[in-house]
């Protein structure tokens, strides 16, 4: 009875640090000090038989695991206070997919007997099919160092080990390959002529042929490559992405080279990320455009809501290689929440946004100055059958400048500029690392400067495979 209240009031047990996490662990002790008291009572059972027929059998070639269950889950009256039972009926229940069981059986041997090799090896597994891949390094990496491990276990333990601990670092890298048409290659306005204001009087200016939307078919490709290293309290994730648009439109080719990098802390009661990025935009063979951000996320953690609130701020450098005018901050503040659920069409999620925007040039002397704004997003995900997927994006964008644009476009007015646009994905999967992928894009900009004026539909279709 002292051995069994000592046990359940060990540090470790109540700050449920090592590798006893289980949901279950302060109920086995209760169970177990319950047994005790009523071993020592008038009701206390037979005492436990001779497990030795179930052990022979548990270390035959091809064990009958769900014979051994049986016989030894009948016994568990009389057995309460034996750590080798436990270990052998835990281990029964592990091998029959009785995984929630199989924890409070070890846990229970584990109580009764800390030192029990057999069921250290098995506890240790249930804790990596529950997920909890480091506890289960943790103990794993305890029972590679003990003395009296026997030498025919140690190449497995070890094996198990390395492949465990190459789980905390995960390599993936993916190619897609998609034809699409474009009715805006070249990002041209909508209107086939601007006005201009020349001496105080409006004068309308047909634009050249090559400054009009140009349509067509085109290629994009994408490679990248995604590495992600897990450790007890934090993970780190970094990402590579090249991506190519090519078509007839030679001027209006397109190369992109991403970087991102993440570093996430998640926790029970808040989760955090800091993120940094850099983006180069190459635009007809020359560069365009360099961005480089700083950012992050704070998320406070409410395990008993179906919606995560979460707040995200960033601040991005814009370089523009060819007009430095247009170099400039912009920052960005605001607030969502992710929210999950079940609906009769299957799983969904609604991921709302709306934040606040302001940008800054670094030199004076652009037009229009200063702009501040606002922006809102929707991204929505319902899980289909067979494990396709379908998902959209909405957005829509505000943004006003501080100053007159220019005095030829209309008389030096202030512009506007509200953009919006839908993205539409249908993922679904061909094989175990290809996916047929379908885009369907559609974008329109509004402002009261017609040169400001444009819209955009895309459509696609094509692979991507995982390697």
């Amino acid at each position: 009875m002292i051995i069994a209240r000592m046990l359940c009031n060990h540090p470790s047990v109540l700050s449920g640090s090592g590798y006893f996490r289980a949901p279950g662990f302060a109920l086995t002790c209760v169970v177990i000090l319950a047994s005790v008291l009523f071993s020592n009572s008038a009701f206390a059972q037979a005492p436990c038989p001779d497990l030795t027929a179930l052990h022979v059998a548990a270390s035959a070639d091809n064990p009958d695991w769900e014979t051994i269950h049986r016989q030894a889950a009948v016994l568990a009256p009389r057995c309460l206070r034996n750590a080798d039972y436990f270990a052998l009926l835990g281990a029964a229940e592990l091998n029959t997919g009785r995984l929630a069981d199989a924890l409070e059986s070890l846990e229970r041997a584990l109580l009764l007997a800390p030192d029990n090799g057999g069921a250290q090896i098995d506890y240790a597994q249930a804790l990596f099919l529950q997920g909890q891949l480091f506890s289960a390094l943790a103990l794993n990496k305890q029972i590679l160092g003990r003395d009296d491990l026997p030498s025919t276990l140690q190449p497995a333990l070890a094996a198990r080990q390395r492949e465990w601990q190459s789980m905390t670092r995960q390599t993936a890298y993916q190619a897609d390959l998609l034809l699409g048409h474009d009715s805006n290659l070249n990002g041209a306005p909508s209107p086939d002529q601007i006005t201009l204001t020349l001496s105080g009087e409006s004068v309308i200016l047909p634009l050249n042929p090559e400054f009009r939307p140009m349509s067509g078919p085109y290629v994009n490709a994408r490679v990248s490559a995604r590495f992600r290293q897990l450790a007890p309290e934090h993970q780190h994730n970094a990402t590579v992405e090249l991506r190519g648009r090519v078509s007839e439109d030679k001027a209006s080719d397109l190369l992109q080279l991403d970087t991102r990098y993440a570093f996430i802390k998640p926790g029970r009661e808040r989760s955090w990320q800091a993120n940094a990025g850099m983006s180069h935009l190459f635009f007809g063979g020359s560069p365009l455009y360099t961005a480089t951000e700083l950012g992050g996320r704070y998320m406070p953690v409410r395990e008993s809501s179906a919606c995560q609130p979460f707040a995200v701020g960033a601040m991005q450098h814009q370089l523009f290689h060819n007009q430095s005018r247009q170099n400039a901050i912009e920052g960005k503040l605001g607030a969502g929440m992710t929210c999950s659920f079940s609906s009769s069409f299957g799983a969904q999620q609604l991921v709302p946004e709306i934040s606040m925007l302001g940008n800054e040039p670094v030199r004076g002397g652009r037009a229009g100055g200063g702009r501040s704004g606002w922006q809102a997003n929707l991204d929505w995900r319902l899980q289909l059958p067979g494990s396709a997927t379908l998902s959209s994006q909405l957005n829509y964008t505000k943004m006003d400048d501080r100053k007159g644009y220019s005095p030829l476009l209309s008389d030096g007015a202030k512009r506007w500029i509200k953009r919006s646009y839908v993205l539409v994905q249908l993922r679904r999967p061909l094989g175990s690392n290809t996916t047929l992928l379908v885009n369907a894009y559609r974008q329109l900009q509004q402002s009261n400067l017609e040169l400001f004026r444009s819209s955009d539909k895309t459509l696609e279709i094509g692979f991507s495979h995982r390697f």
